[in-house]
């Protein structure tokens, strides 16, 4: 989380620190706005956010080990297993932000307005060779992770792929260190409803559009 931390002033940005659920632990329990009452108990909770920063991209958010794994994706998640979305690697985000949305300001890391898209709970579906679960946190580290989605908005079952060959530079660095990139592809039978216009989007959490989010903060 300190690189998550050391990139913002949280005097000046109303996003969560995470302090808290460092203090009293690893910050599994859900609490009263961890996930909106989406999450199980015996599930994790998964979210999906519109980011209108410099460019226009969707956060996708998993919940491993007491934080949110995050990619930032610049087409969004897909409902179309011919399409294969890329995805990269951003810092490990505290649990609260799950249910960040608002507008962080100009001059800061990320400035622009933030809208919960959707949320949820999400099953690992990862097994090896011999068909036995394997830790979702293993699987991300191997390079291959599968999970099935029980959102709002998204369902059904997806992948992580760590794809050798291409990294894409970081530009929260000022552009002079890479990451390598991931696919997120839609696996099994096409569920439809695509990738939505994020202009024309509401929030799972307020149902407000990003220009209403950015109007009221």
């Amino acid at each position: 989380m300190r690189t998550y931390r050391d990139k913002r002033h949280f005097g000046r940005t109303a996003e969560p620190s995470g302090e808290d659920a460092t203090r009293h632990g690893d910050g599994n329990g859900d609490g009263d706005g961890g996930g909106g009452g989406q999450a199980a108990e015996d599930e994790p909770s998964f979210v999906v956010q519109i980011h209108d920063a410099s460019t226009m991209h969707f956060d996708f958010r998993l919940e491993v080990d007491g934080v949110l794994k995050s990619w930032s994706v610049p087409k969004g998640p897909s409902t179309d297993p011919q399409d294969k979305r890329l995805a990269i690697p951003t810092e490990d985000h505290p649990l609260d932000y799950r249910e960040y949305e608002g507008v962080i300001p100009e001059g800061e890391y990320g400035g622009g307005t933030v809208m919960v898209w959707d949320r949820g709970t999400y099953r690992p579906t990862s097994h090896d060779k011999q068909h036995r679960p394997v830790p979702f946190a293993q699987a991300l580290e191997k390079g291959h992770a599968t999970f099935e989605l029980h959102g709002e908005k998204l369902r059904g079952q997806y992948a992580l792929t760590r794809f050798h060959g291409r990294e894409e530079q970081d530009a929260s660095s000022g552009g002079g260190s890479t990451k390598p990139t991931w696919l997120l592809v839609r696996t099994g039978h096409h569920s439809g409803g695509g990738t939505p216009d994020p202009r024309r989007a509401r929030s799972a959490r307020s149902g407000r559009t990003l220009r209403q989010i950015a109007e009221q903060g």
